[in-house]
């Protein structure tokens, strides 16, 4: 145990929760543990006292008293982090939301959530490193496709679990993904309902809107409005499913011809299209929110900050996040 140490943020960290910060820099701190750290003032942001929701940025010191766990250190969660780091680390890194019940992580692109064909780690495989004193390993309660970044909802109990999928079965739950797709609706903001169906193709599963009474076909139902839009090339998309059907949003942007960019199944541009310079062709698709019911009461409200390739992005095209908060 050292004794009180001043860490500066770097500039890896700029805009990141200070509760989150701390997960990152000591995953062995519990957050009721730091909860009475900041409300005694024994952590502060420059000499002033913080909350957990506090945004930290670069060259900002935090104070930091002695503490009966190793510093981490570290910076946002990124695949190429995570390939050099043991499981219960990077769990530590994603985690942004942490309670007796339930935990949520702000999952990267690129890291799967099951296990599939050529998968070689994934979320559920890594939860076993955080099993806790009775053995329960925390359990999964929704998924999000592999290289769809954002917030991902685990139960820490089996009765959790069974709360938590219910309320997902019962449709009690808000999540609102961003999109930054290609060209722009015809209408600013719009309801998508068609029939989906799902079949195999040699680079996996695809899906596709169904004919008529077509069999095996699930009916889906997103909503959309536009954010910004950078002139008629790109359009930020604020995206929220109804039903939660495979690939539903990435087909739905796709039927109204505005495909996500990077998109590699479903982004289908003439010859003459170019992805402007600076912007990754990696899937732009990232679940930006959740609102759902604890299963002890109240709700679980977490907003997932955007991973590193679609915030380089939206410094890009000068997209201002408060103005989807500001539609909300």
């Amino acid at each position: 145990m050292a004794g009180v140490e001043q860490i500066e943020v770097e500039s890896g960290e700029a805009g990141m929760r200070l509760d989150r910060w701390f997960k990152v820099h000591y995953p062995g701190l519990g957050f009721v543990q730091l909860q009475k750290l900041l409300r005694s003032g024994q952590v502060r942001v420059d000499g002033g006292r913080a909350k957990a929701d506090t945004r930290v940025q670069p060259g900002q010191l935090i104070r930091v008293p002695p503490l009966a766990v190793d510093h981490k250190g570290g910076g946002p969660t990124t695949m190429r982090t995570i390939r050099n780091q043991g499981d219960a680390e990077v769990l530590a890194q994603m985690l942004i939301h942490e309670d007796d019940k339930v935990f949520v992580f702000n999952k990267p692109a690129g890291l799967a959530v099951q296990g599939g064909s050529g998968v070689t780690r994934h979320v559920d495989d890594m939860l076993e490193a955080w099993r806790n004193k009775k053995g329960e390993k925390p359990r999964l309660v929704h998924r999000l496709d592999r290289d769809t970044s954002g917030v991902l909802v685990v139960a820490r109990t089996r009765l959790a679990a069974m709360k938590l999928a219910e309320a997902f079965r019962a449709r009690e739950t808000k999540k609102i993904y961003w999109a930054l797709v290609k060209g722009a609706p015809k209408k600013a903001e719009g309801r998508i309902s068609s029939w989906l169906v799902r079949e195999p193709t040699p680079d996996g599963d695809r899906v596709r809107v169904a004919k008529h009474g077509e069999a095996g076909a699930d009916h889906a139902v997103s909503n959309y409005r536009v954010v910004e839009q950078a002139g008629t090339v790109l359009t930020w998309l604020e995206m929220e499913p109804y039903t939660g059907r495979t690939h539903q949003l990435r087909v739905h942007a796709a039927s109204i011809g505005c495909p996500i960019i990077g998109d590699p199944k479903y982004f289908e541009a003439d010859q003459n299209w170019e992805l402007p310079g600076g912007i990754q062709n990696r899937l732009h698709l990232h679940a930006r929110r959740i609102v759902i019911p604890h299963p002890d009461g109240g709700t679980v409200d977490v907003t997932a900050e955007l991973p590193p390739h679609m915030q380089q992005s939206w410094n890009l095209l000068g997209f201002d996040e408060a103005a989807a908060e500001a539609g909300s």
